[in-house]
Formats: structure tokens, C-alpha cells, sequence
């Protein structure tokens, strides 16, 4: 068998040199270290080491090895940044000096069900650690930066809610002189009715007058329900008249009612998460189990 370039080792060593064993879910890899002589072991995380690694790691161990390196069976140099996890899926040949040892790893099909379960339960208990040594932390940032977003949203907010209230005093007082001047109108009117019923003319004269003035307040209802779409409900008139009020001195006084909405809703959006986030560092729960119990 020839190398990457072309020159033979001196000796092809069978594969029982080298073994790959599992041993609580990782492969661990045995080989007799040439200066030494000593049967050595060498375990590796298949996700996350490489070949580059793993001869790295040879060599440390071993400072009389000048050369490692590892082939296929068809001769082609593997690379070093390949992972081991692709390297244990076939046959290979790992050279160390002038030694090439024939490698034939277990075919991980075959492992048994009680290594699969150790490898879960080692990836649970990974996940475990992860969670108990950086959840809080990212939860603790996390809070921080919603915090000053809502100071931040807050700050804009103020002037805006200033603005508002100014406005919103100023058309309340608006509708409210409408409804006092539209009950002085009906008084007068009912007033003006009766005087001219009982002082002025009789009955029969008056009763076609209110009469057409009867018809024609409904034909006034009437007509307000086919421009709002809506029946003519005091307190929803009076919201109308009031948004009325609102919508035109706020385009007087520069207010920028949406925007005002857009702060609002991220403020609302905000202290949400800010409430999601602060009641599981109190309970110790995460976010997904607290919409479960809402």
C-alpha cells in the first residue's frame, strides 16, 4: 500500500493494533505508541472533535512520533478538519512514522440499546447543566435590556401623554357644552311649543307643526344612521362627537396620534415579556410551562 506520495510503508500492521471500542457512548480508540510501546487509549467526542485533533492528541503523548496522518482505503489523504463522527463511518488507515495500521471501526447500527441510552442520557444531562449555568444569566440580561427599553418608551411616552391629556381635556369640555347646548334647544323648543299651544293658537293649529317636527327629527336619525352606519345611541354619539373633537385639535397641535399608538403598543409588548420573564427567575420555570398554566 502506497501514501500520498507515492512511496510504500514499511509495514501495514492489521487492524487488530488498532481498536475502536464505545464506552459509556463515545468511541475510544487503542493503540500501541511507537517509542514507548505502551497500549494507550484515546477518547473521543465524535461531534465535535477532528481528525486534526486526534492526531494532535497522539502526538503529545507520544514526542517520538514525527508523522500521523490518516487515509482511506482507496489512498486519499483525510483532512484534518474532517470530524471523527465521519471518519468512524468507514474502514481507514492511520499512519503513524513509516507504520500504517489497517483500522475497521463498529458499525454503529450494531451498538448495543444500552449505549444509545447512555449517549441520550449524556446529552440530557449536558442540556441539564447548560440550562442551570447560563439560563439565568441570559434571563438576567434579558431583563436588563427590557428595562431600559421600557425607560426608553416611557421617556418618549411622557411629552406625548401631556399632549394627550391636554387635548382630550380640551374635547371633553367641547362635547360636554354640545350636550348642555343641544338639552337648552330641546327646552326651548318644547317651551316656544307650549306658548304658542295654550297663549297663542289652539291645538288644532299646533298639532300638524309637531307633527312635521316629529317626522322631521326622525328623518334626522335616519339620516345619521346612513352616514355612521350606526343608530343614534347617546352615549355612542357623544364618543363620536368626542373623537371628533380629539382627531381635529390634535392635527392643530402637531400630535402625532400614530406614533402615540405604535409606543403604546410596544410598551404594552414590552412589560409582557418583561412580566413572562420575571416570573419564571421567581419560580424557576420556563416561559413555555407559564403559558401552559395561563
Amino acid at each position: 500500500w502506497r501514501g500520498r506520495e507515492g512511496a510504500p510503508y514499511s509495514t501495514l500492521v492489521p487492524s487488530d493494533e488498532v481498536t475502536i471500542n464505545y464506552r459509556h457512548g463515545l468511541p475510544v480508540i487503542t493503540l500501541t505508541l511507537p517509542t514507548r510501546g505502551e497500549r494507550c487509549q484515546f477518547t473521543v467526542k465524535p461531534v465535535v472533535t477532528t481528525v486534526g485533533a486526534f492526531l494532535q492528541d497522539v502526538q503529545r503523548e507520544d514526542k517520538g512520533i514525527e508523522r500521523a496522518e490518516v487515509f482511506a482505503t482507496d489512498g486519499t489523504k483525510v483532512s484534518d478538519g474532517t470530524l471523527m463522527e465521519i471518519l468512524l463511518m468507514n474502514e481507514f488507515k492511520l499512519v503513524i512514522n513509516n507504520t500504517a495500521y489497517s483500522v475497521s471501526p463498529p458499525v454503529t447500527d450494531k451498538l448495543s440499546s444500552e449505549h444509545a441510552t447512555e449517549m441520550e442520557d449524556i446529552k440530557s444531562l449536558v442540556h441539564r447543566l447548560f440550562v442551570a449555568l447560563h439560563l439565568e444569566d441570559h434571563q438576567i440580561r434579558k431583563e436588563r435590556e427590557l428595562l431600559q427599553k421600557v425607560d426608553h418608551l416611557k421617556g418618549e411616552l411622557l411629552p406625548l401623554e401631556q399632549m394627550k391629556a391636554r387635548i382630550m381635556d380640551s374635547a371633553d369640555a367641547k362635547t360636554s357644552r354640545l350636550l348642555w347646548v343641544g338639552l337648552a334647544l330641546m327646552s326651548t323648543q318644547g317651551g316656544a311649543l307650549a306658548w304658542l299651544t295654550w297663549w297663542v293658537y289652539s291645538w288644532d293649529i299646533m298639532e300638524p307643526v309637531t307633527y312635521f317636527i316629529t317626522y322631521g327629527s326622525a328623518m334626522a336619525f335616519y339620516a345619521y344612521f346612513v352616514l355612521t352606519k350606526q343608530d343614534y345611541i347617546y352615549p355612542q354619539a357623544k364618543d363620536r362627537q368626542f373623537l371628533h373633537y380629539f382627531h381635529r385639535k390634535s392635527k392643530k397641535q402637531r400630535f402625532n396620534v400614530d406614533r402615540y399608538n405604535k409606543l403604546k403598543d410596544d410598551l404594552a409588548e414590552a412589560e409582557e415579556s418583561l412580566r413572562r420573564l420575571r416570573q419564571p427567575l421567581h419560580l424557576r420555570l420556563p416561559i413555555q410551562e407559564i403559558n401552559d398554566k395561563d
